[in-house]
């Protein structure tokens, strides 16, 4: 018999089947509050919060599709589904425009919430902006950045290997469904961001890329931001697409100019024109940012109960009587040591699960009190 979670899972699923315009279903979760309560609502419940009679068909017949996507769901344990309702759904992402109704995930939903930079450019950049974007993609995750982009070739390849180089977490966004990646020769670059960060589409698996996707696709890489750097860009790019959605959002804008005679710095050029920031160095990003870095952090704490700063430099053992309410953070601190220990590691000596460990790491790591380098955690000393 299915569980009341399988059941609200294939009621998610059948909502976001529906395909169309976003809005009318986001409002119908609102509304219900639930995906199995925004089914039970029926076909007047559904036109009434716009949606159109296509959408009401699927709702009543789900197709075959559905199947494919609840059997990749079922493949791990680190395949998800995050819906509007869901209170892991990204705040960022949530205060943006046309945000998605749901999100695929391969691999840890919590480095969705992680204090971002999107890196975007060329997909044929030259040798020098291709170097570039590494460079600033590793000084950003040495700051506690993340780097989202969106699995392109060319600068948004770049900036994901530096990122996962160099230690730190990277969020790749699709423009295809969450099984495909796009183009196949990152199909290994894919599987390295799915295992050490997360990568999210809001097209279901086995959904072929096309090329009314992508702009689509960008606006959730901007939306996953605190801001947009551009590295290289033609005229005419999706880069600037991006950077146009970022700027809507009220998200920083930056840029990186180049040689007047050099091609793929006149989209830079142009953003600059516009008032993008300009940027010479990572450091001038990455002071930009830390304020708003800050403000997501609480943003955090108030989906999970964490420990707050005040006296203590670092959390208090677990015999303290003043330790957190929330007695996990304490196991989950005496389970760090000095020394790096892996997830593994930390799942079997402190008893929790690994989505919330993950979560709590990450509040941790933000506060200052963990480091985290190569999917190893430790305290900071």
């Amino acid at each position: 018999m299915a569980t009341h979670s399988d059941r609200r899972l294939d009621a998610l699923l059948r909502l976001v089947h529906a395909g169309g315009g976003t809005a009318a279903r986001r409002l119908l979760l609102e509304r219900a509050g639930d995906p199995l309560a925004a089914l039970a609502g029926g076909p007047a419940t559904w036109r009434a919060c716009g949606l159109d009679a296509a959408q009401c068909d699927v709702l009543q017949a789900p197709p075959a599709a559905l199947a494919r996507s609840r059997r990749w769901l079922d493949e791990g344990p680190r395949r998800h589904l995050l819906g509007w309702h869901d209170p892991d759904y990204p705040a960022l992402l949530r205060r943006a425009p046309s945000p998605p109704l749901a999100l695929f995930v391969d691999g840890d939903p919590t480095a969705l919430w992680h204090p971002a930079i999107a890196v975007v450019g060329s997909r044929a950049p030259t040798a020098g902006g291709r170097d570039t974007a590494a460079a600033f993609a590793r000084s950003f995750v040495a700051a506690g950045l993340a780097v989202v982009s969106g699995l392109a070739s060319g600068i948004d390849a770049a900036a994901h290997a530096a990122a996962l180089d160099a230690g730190g977490l990277t969020v790749a966004i699709l423009g295809s469904g969450i099984d495909q990646p796009y183009p196949r020769s990152n199909t290994a670059l894919h599987a390295r961001i799915a295992a050490g960060g997360a990568v999210a589409s809001e097209y279901p698996p086995g959904t072929p890329a096309r090329r009314e996707q992508f702009p689509s696709r960008n606006r959730i890489v901007a939306g996953l931001a605190l801001g947009t750097l551009v590295v290289e860009a033609a005229h005419r790019s999706g880069a600037l697409i991006t950077a146009r959605l970022a700027g809507d959002a009220g998200r920083e804008v930056f840029a990186i100019p180049g040689s007047i005679h050099n091609p793929m710095a006149r989209g830079c050029h142009r953003l600059l024109r516009d008032g993008a920031q300009l940027v010479e160095s990572p450091d001038e990003v990455i002071a930009t940012l830390a304020p708003l870095a800050g403000a997501l952090a609480d943003d955090l704490r108030m989906r999970l109960p964490a420990p707050t700063q005040g006296e203590a430099t670092t959390p208090p053992p677990p015999s303290c009587p003043s330790a957190p309410a929330d007695p996990d953070y304490n196991r989950l601190w005496a389970a760090l040591g000095f020394d790096p220990s892996g997830m593994d590691e930390l799942v079997a000596r402190s008893g929790l699960t690994v989505a919330r460990l993950s979560a709590m790491l990450l509040v941790m790591e933000l506060d200052g009190r963990v480091e985290a380098a190569h999917g190893r955690y430790s305290r900071k000393s």
